[in-house]
């Protein structure tokens, strides 16, 4: 059950965005981010564990308090919230985009009737009050361990789905028609040419790669869960989380890879931001992509309660400290977030927004920045000295995610300014 929750916490909406990332940096350059992240993110459980070993608390606005006082339990919550408000956001922006096209197709229309049941925002309120919020109301994380498993077997049958479309379509698109300005014969001459969108890049470099580093990083985190997780595991030791921690992972990464690469493999540099808008127009009636989408719809509604349990954890240690549990409290504050993420998510234009900007502050303070800061300040010198190699390596971590943050953010504010293009819906 902690496998299934610490999995569906790591997979949930970024894995739709991985194939346009990877049409943006190319396929070995990827892989590499891919690769590299999800180590990077098992180096950051580990740091946390081994901090929560030392004090025994596990609670991430604990060890914030533990680490920096008060100001360090605040920003770690603050964190924790931002990011994961952002992650239900992406969930629920999903049901909002494919729930209406969904029923459309059930009912055999080509194109949105004006319905009531058609309008993404008043499904996703449907969605967040029929289902959503019951989930969100258990008591205990570990409750969520059926649904996570299930969410997981949909994201499966997305997998295979996604692979299977590799062998029956490729590159549907036309190729794009471009002029081009070439010097001949001491003048220059417009000529037309085919743009070859339907060869796969090994390595390239444009200006939307700026938010193909935060899809990814935004794809691994899990941080958040992985203490109240490890509070409720059986047995619960270090090794045995870690253990917990690296088979989830691992099992990411597979599924992010295959997913990428065919989806890409399919698409090239066509593939959107949100996958399955790219197969609705090659046949916006298709049987096994209606299933899919139901899969997909599924599988991200049964992670936003698993999603709200830390937020809801962070603001009862910010506002409630120390208090015991009371059951309208435990109400209260998930009526109060559904409704703040259904706001948000019913005036944020693009998923693409979301996935970049979370991906791009949130992320690597959760993934290196704050296990790290955490790490060094809890250990005791007497155990483990400033310059021992060990602080060294989390000092050096905290450091690439700083790089990391700030060259993220400066590329996305670029591409905004240059190309005013961030309320656009795809590409």
């Amino acid at each position: 059950m902690s496998v299934f929750n610490l999995s569906n916490a790591i997979m949930g909406s970024g894995i739709l965005g991985l194939a346009y990332a990877m049409s943006n940096t190319g396929i070995v350059l990827f892989v590499f981010l891919l690769a590299s992240i999800g180590l990077l993110s098992s180096y950051s459980i580990h740091l946390l564990l081994k901090c929560s070993g030392v004090v025994g608390i596990r609670a991430y606005e604990q060890l914030g308090q533990r680490a920096f006082g008060s100001c360090g339990k605040i920003l770690a919550a603050l964190i924790i919230t931002v990011h994961n408000i952002g992650a239900m956001s992406s969930y629920l922006y999903i049901i909002k985009s494919e729930l209406p096209l969904v029923i459309q197709t059930f009912q055999g229309l080509t194109k949105n009737s004006g319905a009531w049941y058609l309008d993404g925002n008043v499904l996703i309120i449907i969605v967040s009050i029929t289902i959503i919020l019951p989930l969100a109301l258990m008591k205990h994380l570990g409750y969520l361990g059926y649904t996570s498993g299930f969410s997981l077997t949909c994201m499966v049958f997305f997998l295979c789905s996604v692979i299977y479309k590799r062998t029956v379509i490729s590159c549907p698109f036309q190729p794009l028609n471009t002029t081009l300005t070439v010097y001949t014969n001491g003048h220059n001459e417009t000529m037309s040419e085919d743009e070859d969108v339907c060869t796969a890049k090994i390595f390239t470099i444009n200006s939307q790669t700026a938010y193909s580093i935060p899809i990814v990083a935004f794809a691994f985190v899990c941080h958040p869960e992985v203490l109240p997780i490890y509070t409720e595991l059986r047995r619960a030791t270090k090794s045995r989380m870690q253990n917990v921690a690296n088979v989830s992972i691992f099992a990411m990464f597979v599924m992010y890879l295959l997913t990428a690469i065919f989806g890409y493999l399919t698409f090239y540099g066509n593939v959107e931001s949100e996958m399955l808008h790219t197969y609705s127009k090659v046949d916006p009636l298709d049987t096994l992509m209606l299933c899919v989408r139901l899969a997909v719809l599924v599988a991200v509604t049964l992670t936003v309660p698993v999603v709200l349990f830390p937020i809801r954890r962070a603001i009862q240690q910010l506002i409630f400290p120390g208090k015991d549990f009371r059951w309208w409290r435990h109400i209260v504050i998930a009526i109060c977030l559904l409704v703040a993420v259904n706001i948000l998510v019913i005036f944020v234009p693009s998923i693409r927004d979301i996935f970049g900007v979370i991906g791009a502050t949130s992320a690597p303070s959760l993934i290196f920045i704050l296990p790290s800061i955490f790490y060094i300040r809890i250990v005791p010198n007497e155990k483990e000295p400033l310059f021992s190699r060990s602080k060294i390596q989390a000092a050096l971590f905290a450091s690439l995610g700083f790089i990391f943050m700030i060259m993220s953010l400066t590329f996305i504010i670029v591409d905004w300014v240059t190309t005013g293009k961030s309320s656009a819906g795809g590409h």
